[in-house]
């Protein structure tokens, strides 16, 4: 078939990283001198928001802080390094330690409408509709730690550890949605 020759695109619209200061915060040193931030005290944390790249960081007094909101790997390590920057700037002694990508989602969407039902069947144990809780299929691939959220139109929601877990969930899913695929309606 030539459609299996088409190469997917593979969206990556957010990644989660995290990282240390070694030093503790003071949050509402950071909420009156710093800009673009959100003060919560009720949960202890203060909001930063950067505009390139666009990023939103949870900070806490502890100095850990997890940063959201990247579309790639890359871009999250330069936003992290960054907001660094930022809170060197208000006056803290940071030091930039165990950065780490914890959580990539990315969409996709495949060349062909996809039977649920079929899908679920064909892969039991690993796979799971409940058409009355959620829309979606969902796939888990225990050794590479992602899920994929497989939608009756052919868009997946993948989730996984990092970008290159993404993509060799998609690529591994793919052969299993090609033969549950929906006839062309004309």
């Amino acid at each position: 078939m030539d459609s299996s020759d088409e190469a997917l695109d593979i969206i990556v619209t957010n990644v989660v990283a995290t990282f240390r200061t070694r030093c503790h915060l003071n949050l509402r040193t950071i909420a009156l001198e710093g800009t673009n931030v959100i003060y919560k005290p009720e949960v202890g944390k203060v909001l930063m928001k950067l505009r390139k790249p666009k990023i939103t960081a949870s900070i806490w007094s502890s100095g850990k802080i997890i940063c959201t909101g990247a579309t790639s790997e890359d871009e999250a390590k330069l936003g992290a390094r960054r907001l660094a920057r930022c809170l060197q700037k208000l006056g803290f002694k940071v030091r930039f330690s165990a950065f780490r990508v914890v959580n990539v989602l990315a969409v996709c969407s495949m060349p062909f409408a996809i039977h649920l039902i079929d899908f679920t069947k064909n892969n039991r144990p690993i796979a799971s509709y409940e058409p009355e809780l959620h829309p979606a299929a969902t796939y888990r691939i225990k050794h590479l730690k992602a899920t994929i959220q497989v939608f009756s139109t052919g868009s997946i929601t993948v989730t996984g550890p990092n970008v290159q877990n993404v993509a060799t969930a998609v690529e591994e899913v793919y052969p299993l949605l090609f033969e549950c695929q929906k006839p062309l309606c004309k």
